[in-house]
């Protein structure tokens, strides 16, 4: 067989750095692919996990210092990471953007589930939360002109059938409390399914934000939405932090840390790499875990109620 020159401009050297310079190029073409898959099987994990978190600090602190102190942590561990960092702090003029959006995208809906959790277990909550790309397909189509289709109407209809399902045949006897705990739920799919075209239309299309701004600026919309219910809320029942146990803490701090400040930095990433639709569909993952964890942590009961509904409205 021919011989490879030794030396000259296509040495042994050059043919190994080729080689190697091809295979990894390869390489990060796979990890691109497997990494978008991590990161949504990460997200759903945190976000499923925020279910349970709930489940905990509600019952304890409430509805509104549980929301209002995940966006706050949230900021705060947002602003901390961007500063460890020494990622950029310019907003492009879109600032204000990110504070509306964390008003629709953070508050609104964090003050729903936290309610919610109130009266539903943790894989109620994390099943009703997958009607987002539902709400998506419906809100899209009415408020954004999005294209949609006879199959996707039925889809939701479908979706909407499976939360029937749950709630009729599930574990928990569906009252009048529980039911309110459902359209809580709903309220905050359908905040998330707006959000997600307007984080498309006020920064995406406009040449883009860094994720981890997105995620900071929203959450500081949140919080400032949040400030007057909590200052009400302070008002009229002070705050007794010694009969709170360190656990209760923890979870908030893994709920304002982990599910919101890291949750949403990766949410934002997919949005501008894929576009609001298939990063809302990370919301079919979710149950899994929100239903998993609530099991394994919580002793929830899981029945057929949880796969029939669970798989309609995914």
């Amino acid at each position: 067989g021919s011989r490879l020159p030794v030396d000259g401009a296509f040495g042994i050297g050059e043919l190994v750095h080729e080689v190697v310079a091809g295979l990894a190029g390869q390489l990060d073409a796979a990890l691109l692919g497997f990494g978008l898959g991590v990161e949504q099987h990460a997200l759903a994990a945190l976000w499923g996990g925020s279910f349970l978190l709930m489940r905990i600090v509600v019952p304890v602190l409430g509805p509104i210092p549980t929301a209002f102190g995940r966006v706050a942590l949230g900021a705060a561990g947002l602003a901390l990471l961007i500063a460890v960092l020494r990622g950029t702090h310019a907003f492009k003029g879109r600032f204000m953007a990110t504070l509306v959006l964390g008003i629709i995208n953070s508050g609104v809906p964090f003050l729903m589930f936290a309610f919610a959790a109130q009266v539903l277990p943790a894989g109620y909550s994390a099943i009703l939360n997958a009607t987002t790309p539902l709400m998506g397909v419906l809100l899209g189509a009415l408020l954004f002109r999005e294209q949609t289709s006879v199959a996707r109407i039925a889809g939701v209809c479908i979706g909407l059938i499976g939360v029937g399902v749950l709630m009729q045949a599930g574990p928990v006897p569906p009252d009048a409390a529980v039911w309110w705990g459902v359209a809580a739920c709903l309220v905050a799919t359908a905040c998330y399914g707006v959000a997600g075209f307007l984080t498309r239309r006020w920064i995406s299309e406009r040449s883009g934000l860094d994720s981890k701004l997105v995620a900071l600026g929203s959450q500081v919309g949140a919080a400032l939405v949040l400030l007057p219910f909590m200052a009400w809320h302070v008002a009229g029942m002070p705050p007794s932090t010694q009969a709170v146990h360190a656990q209760v803490w923890l979870a908030l701090m893994a709920l304002g840390l982990l599910c919101t400040a890291l949750g949403y930095v990766l949410y934002f990433r997919l949005i501008a790499d894929v576009g609001p639709l298939k990063a809302l569909s990370v919301t079919f993952l979710i149950p899994l875990f929100g239903v998993l964890w609530g099991w394994c942590f919580l002793d929830e009961p899981v029945s057929l109620a949880h796969l029939a509904g669970g798989g309609l409205i995914a």
